[in-house]
């Protein structure tokens, strides 16, 4: 292997082009970087999910200053809901780091993570560190203080105000002071983001003391791209697609407030103030500004290409540096700009999208150098390639392309999968052993290939990953990641199987072969109290990612339980796979590849149901409708636009999905339909809404007022306030019993002033506050019955909580 492939790999991970097009940088986007890399200084903003950042202030600091800008987000998100798809958890985790990692393409920032999982709601920090690791999240925050190594630290929330925001936000304000008190490398100054949002008015914001409050004018106007700084933002905020956070640029002077929490405050509006930022901060680095202050004052925007040799003279000088950190970074930015100028297009392409670690692939590589550079490509080293010596002179706008054939993988290549769900994670933290890797935001799974090029005498090396690509009919040239899988994956079918009775239920195992010609035997792996009907399936597949389907039969134990099905596949040579492929791809970011444990749920469950037709309205995603299924219910989806009085006829009961009053338009002109419906003496229950960006206030026959109240304990004692009512006792009488097992939360946004029509059920708290009664409200509206429940069916149901099913049922049921 080349001497310098660990290192140069590490070094690129950080890069965010997770098989996407190559970055392409104009003249203009090439000053740009010319600025960034004559500026030494670097600001860390601090929160603790995707989308809390101040998307404002990072662009303001990535381009008005031109600093090295990273956010530190403490978790990925995983705990949120889902505007855009039915993914939860840890899938959502994956679109909402990807979401980030485009809004940083926008800003100009970076992006850190720390093993923090995203549980939940909490309402105080001290619940977030009863779940999460304090220490081990501590422990990553201040590597990546000391690893990025800041000179401003911002926090977005408040440290001393705990039990006014989420948890984890004050636990984010928490960490990062701490973390500033024990780092060896300690930044010049520390900030609170604060407005009068949270002095609670701004009247109470005009007439606290502002002795340490420094005021910034961020809406600069930045004639090199068009826009103004809130514009930027503006796009890198609307990223948050899945959160539903798009917004409208600004323009014109707007003001942000930091409050110094630490440090000196500056005595003028530079937050640099007092910090060398220029190259005389480096041992060396005079020599090295002389030369590069001098590009940027007369860059060549017509022929970038002419400043390739002053480039390649202060790449000679910063190799010489004693200060490595700075030695690193400012190598990384003087690469990506000298392959810039010399319009250097550098490719690695796959023959295809997937493999397996003993199957072959060609790999075709294009060079082209478009500039009048003396430039020669020396040898290439990937995979298997080890230094291929070409010795090829590249000259200008000729490409050179080659191909080397029946590359292998190889047996120590991991599966392509995201490197923090690679290890059995906890509820409050992900497991992640390679301390070198944690805190980063992805690692490409696309393998890296060196080219190593002689440009003007310098030996230089460039990464790219090997990606593959084809031409899409709508969009044309399409990158997707090049991926390593197993040779068998699986999925089975339904991933909830509820058994009320001792009859069998059959179970589909889905199974897609990676290459061809491929055998195996399936089993199902199964408590041994349980029967499973064939014991095992022998199979061949012929074709790569070809799939079939094999059927079993699953017999039920008598006493109520949840168990787990794996699906197990024991190929030819005696290894047992059992993985089920995930992919999860949105336009605006890249196809994500997961590989998760090929598991369903199986509920032996006493349950009754009464009613058979259900009507769902979908809101913002849930798969609420696919678990009714499995209790025998028929679902029909219903399109807003056509909900009539006549087609509502046929439903027992018309459900909501979660958010529908937030996200379906047509509601607020359908609500009085569906109102008559229950009038006429049909069932309508309405799962959570929240209670920003409503679009009609009618959300129910009666006065009801939605608020942020939850109950955020799962576990929490649950009070029936109405033991005598029928939704309690039929078809099931329903027992403190069945709120057990339940999982990330009991319930959300409930309801805090209703009308007397309205008749509260149930009652619960989380530890130090009043109960809440809002969790679940049942209103007799003519014949038929209103209902309006926070409970947290939507993550329930999935997880196969019997107690949820058996409530809902009788819900349903209701008369």
């Amino acid at each position: 292997m080349n001497r310098n492939f660990t290192s140069v790999f590490i070094f690129f991970i950080t890069l965010f082009a997770f098989a996407q097009a190559p970055q392409k940088l104009n003249s203009v986007e090439i000053y740009e970087q010319v600025q960034k890399l004559n500026f030494l200084g670097k600001v860390l903003y601090v929160a603790a999910h995707p989308d809390d950042e101040n998307t404002k202030l990072i662009t303001y600091f990535s381009n008005h200053y031109h600093a090295q800008t990273a956010y530190l987000s403490l978790t990925r998100g995983d705990g949120g809901q889902n505007l855009i798809g039915t993914e939860l958890r840890e899938k959502l985790g994956a679109i909402r780091t990807q979401e980030l990692l485009a809004a940083r393409k926008i800003d100009g920032g970076e992006q850190f993570f720390t093993r923090a999982n995203d549980f939940g709601f909490s309402k105080e920090p001290n619940e977030t560190f009863a779940i999460w690791n304090k220490e081990e999240v501590m422990e990553d925050v201040i590597q990546v203080m000391e690893t990025f190594r800041p000179d401003i630290v911002v926090n977005r929330f408040a440290h001393n105000t705990p039990g006014t925001t989420h948890g984890h936000h004050t636990a984010s304000a928490l960490l990062s002071l701490e973390a500033y008190d024990l780092i060896k490398y300690q930044p010049k100054r520390i900030f609170f983001n604060t407005s009068w949002w949270f002095y609670g008015s701004e009247e109470a914001f005009n007439a606290a003391d502002k002795s340490k409050l420094l005021t910034i004018n961020s809406n600069v106007y930045y004639p090199l791209k068009g826009k103004s700084n809130n514009e930027i933002a503006a796009l890198s905020r609307s990223q948050h697609k899945c959160q539903g956070f798009g917004t409208i640029g600004t323009r014109g002077d707007e003001t942000e407030y930091l409050e110094l929490l630490r440090g000196d405050l500056p005595s003028s509006t530079n937050l640099f103030e007092g910090i060398d930022t220029s190259w005389n901060r480096v041992k060396g680095g005079s020599e090295i500004g002389k030369i590069l202050y001098e590009i940027e004052k007369n860059f060549n925007f017509g022929n970038p290409a002419v400043h390739i040799p002053s480039f390649l003279q202060a790449y000679d000088l910063i190799q010489k540096l004693e200060d490595t950190h700075w030695k690193e970074i400012k190598t990384k930015q003087l690469l990506k700009i000298i392959e810039a100028c010399s319009g250097l297009y550098l490719e690695a392409v796959a023959d295809t999208e997937t493999i397996t670690k003993d199957s072959k692939f060609n790999l075709q590589l294009e060079v082209i150098n478009r500039s009048s550079s003396d430039v020669k490509l020396i040898s290439v080293n990937a995979l298997h390639i080890k230094n291929e010596t070409l010795n090829k002179s590249l000259k200008n706008n000729e490409k050179l392309s080659f191909q080397f054939k029946e590359v292998v993988v190889g047996d120590a290549v991991d599966y392509s999968n995201l490197f923090w769900l690679k290890e059995q994670q906890t509820e409050g933290m992900y497991q992640v052993s390679d301390k070198s890797i944690r805190i980063l935001p992805e690692i490409s799974t696309s393998f890296p290939v060196i080219f190593t090029l002689e440009i003007e005498g310098r030996t230089l090396e460039f990464v790219k990953n090997i990606c593959y690509k084809f031409n899409n009919p709508d969009d044309g040239e399409t990158y997707v990641p090049f991926t390593i899988l197993p040779e068998f994956t699986s999925t089975i079918e339904p991933k909830v199987m509820i058994f009320n009775a001792t009859q069998p239920k059959e179970i589909t195992v889905q199974v897609k072969a990676h290459k061809a010609n491929a055998s195996g035997t399936l089993t199902l792996a199964i408590p041994q109290d349980w029967k499973i009907e064939p014991k095992e399936i022998p199979f061949t597949i012929a074709g790569k990612n070809e799939e079939r389907k094999f059927s079993f039969k699953v017999y039920p134990t008598k006493p109520e339980i949840t168990t787990k099905i794996v699906a197990q596949i024991t190929t030819s040579n005696e290894s047992v796979l059992d993985k089920e492929l995930v992919t999860i791809q949105y336009p605006h970011i890249p196809k994500q590849t997961i590989l998760v444990t090929s598991a369903a749920k199986a509920v032996k469950l006493d349950i009754a149901t009464k009613g058979k037709n259900i009507g769902y309205i979908m809101g913002a995603g849930d798969e609420v409708d696919k678990n009714l299924v499995h209790l025998g219910f028929q679902v029909t989806h219903l399109n807003p636009n056509d909900i009539t009085a006549e087609n509502l006829k046929s439903f027992d009961a018309v459900i909501l999905g979660i958010r529908a009053f937030n996200v379906v338009d047509e509601l607020k002109f359908k609500n009085k339909i569906l109102f008559d419906y229950v009038f006429q003496g049909g069932n309508v229950i309405v799962q959570y809404n929240t209670t920003n960006n409503l679009i009609t206030k009618e959300i129910a026959p009666y006065n009801l007022k939605l608020s942020r109240d939850r109950v955020t304990d799962e576990n929490a004692k649950v009070t029936f306030l109405s033991p005598n009512h029928k939704v309690l006792n039929q078809p099931n009488k329903i027992s403190e019993k069945d709120f057990t097992g339940w999982v990330q939360e009991q319930g959300l946004y409930y309801p805090n002033e209703w009308s007397s029509e309205f008749i509260p059920i149930l009652a619960s708290n989380d530890e130090g506050e009043t109960p809440k009664k809002g969790g679940l409200l049942i209103a007799k509206h003519g014949k038929g019955n209103y209902i309006y429940t926070g409970l947290s069916f939507f993550r329930e149901l999935p997880e196969g909580v019997s107690g949820a099913y058996r409530l809902l049922a009788n819900l349903i049921a209701l008369e």
